[in-house]
């Protein structure tokens, strides 16, 4: 039984508080979170932006912001040695100061930063522009953690069974990596399953097919059952099994007719899809005619965390990922 409980991610923050930079500072659904937490006390949050702008905006909105602090990269005093940290970042690439002070005016890479100086401990972004702009300063200035080689997506979804406790599930690849190779996958996998367990979750992994067990043919059936073999080596621990159809992966009664040997076909809760498209379906259908809640894109292999969000989110939320993405840290 999995327990989705924001509650205890609280009050894990609360022994130990986190910064988490908002890289759009005018957002009236950033400025609504970061009143919410600033009323709490168990994270902190950084408005990037124009200082007397921000303001402006949350004085317009209603929202109470006194006591959080705001950064502007036009003033910030340190920003000398972030050029400088910069340049050496993005040495191969022959960047020079005046090209990296002009980057690094833009938030997403300014916030970015902002957690290579250690000033800040995670970053939410993407409220207003694309998951690349999010993730593309990520990937050039944090970069992948050891052992990773790319940078993956989980969302995880929360359906309440109506008796006190909640159906959790995770679904990856939803929003990064287009068309997975074998080794991507099994990564993608792993990974996946280590973030379920932050919620929960007691990860039971399915690489999703149009085949259960050799029962279709394809590239695409081989990747899927080459990839589960191949992370059933790296994480002999972990709970793999597929090539799996959906049906076989989640019911138990299918799962017997289809997989009889299998103990964990029928009770999938990771799903591994073959490709983004599948993927993004999935976790839609699963949201809007199954009645999940969806919080994601949770990013997945950076060396601190950085999370995207929907350009049509609200400020709920924005609040709900502000607590995930600083309880990753």
């Amino acid at each position: 039984m999995a327990i989705f409980g924001f509650g205890q991610m609280i009050q894990i923050l609360k022994k130990n508080p986190k910064k988490i930079v908002f890289t759009e500072g005018t957002d009236a659904r950033i400025l609504e979170a970061a009143s919410r937490l600033l009323a709490s006390n168990f994270l902190h949050p950084i408005l990037v932006g124009d200082e007397q702008a921000i303001l402006e905006a949350s004085e317009e909105c209603g929202f109470n912001i006194r006591g959080g602090e705001i950064i502007d990269p036009k003033t910030f005093d340190r920003m000398d040695e972030m050029v400088e940290m910069y340049c050496e970042l993005r040495k191969k690439k022959g960047v020079t100061p005046e090209q990296a002070r002009e980057v690094l005016l833009n938030a997403n890479y300014f916030g970015t930063m902002l957690i290579k100086l250690g000033l800040a401990d995670a970053l939410l972004g993407g409220a207003t522009y694309s998951t690349a702009d999010t993730v593309r300063p990520a990937l050039q200035l944090i970069k992948t953690k050891p052992g990773n080689n790319i940078v993956s997506s989980v969302f995880i979804l929360v359906r309440s069974r109506g008796t006190g406790d909640n159906e959790v599930l995770a679904m990856a690849d939803c929003a990064i990596n287009i068309r997975p190779t074998e080794d991507e996958l099994v990564e993608i996998a792993i990974e996946a399953a280590e973030c379920a367990k932050i919620f929960g979750v007691d990860p039971k992994v399915g690489f999703l097919s149009y085949s259960t067990f050799g029962s279709g043919e394809g590239e695409d059936v081989d990747k899927m059952r080459n990839a589960a073999a191949k992370t059933r080596i790296k994480a002999p621990d972990l709970a793999v099994e597929g090539e799996l159809q959906f049906d076989a992966a989640v019911s138990p009664r299918v799962a017997r007719t289809k997989c009889p040997e299998s103990d964990i076909a029928g009770h999938v809760n990771t799903f591994v899809f073959p490709d983004i498209s599948a993927g993004n379906i999935g976790y839609k259908i699963a949201q809007r005619l199954g009645g999940f809640e969806a919080y994601g894109p949770i990013l997945l292999g950076l060396n601190a965390p950085v999370n995207d969000l929907s350009r049509g989110c609200n400020a709920s939320e924005v609040y709900s990922m502000a607590i995930i993405t600083a309880a990753l840290a």
